[in-house]
């Protein structure tokens, strides 16, 4: 089992940028893929980035692609997604997830607000 916690969401203006952190703790951090998702009112959740296990492979949704950049600090068991060139599209709760198996996400963090300003 993993316990994961965000931080760093916020308000900012359109333009600006945010940088998340998601800090793990429990199983050993590098066995697991970790993605960002998010979920923006009265819409379902939706995925934002995710980073492969060890040598940080990323992927990327095409509606952040080239703002955002998603990496991985195995020593420090944490997890970033830095966010630039931000719209107010992006506003939307932001999630860490981890998946022991690829694409099976079943490990959550409780979610960190961003809220971007027009």
């Amino acid at each position: 089992q993993v316990q994961l916690v965000e931080s760093g969401g916020g308000l900012v203006q359109a333009g600006g940028s945010l940088r998340l952190s998601c800090a793990a703790s429990g199983r050993t951090f590098s066995n697991y893929v970790m993605a960002w998702f998010r979920q923006a009112p009265g819409k379902g959740r939706e995925f934002v980035a995710r980073i492969s296990r060890n040598i940080g492979i990323t992927y990327y949704a095409d509606s952040v692609k080239g703002r955002f950049t998603i990496s991985r600090n195995n020593a420090n068991n944490t997890v970033y997604l830095q966010m630039n060139s931000l719209k107010p599209e992006d506003t939307a709760v932001y999630y860490c997830a981890a998946a022991e198996v690829p694409g099976l996400y079943n490990h959550w963090g409780q979610g960190t607000q961003v809220t971007v300003s027009s």
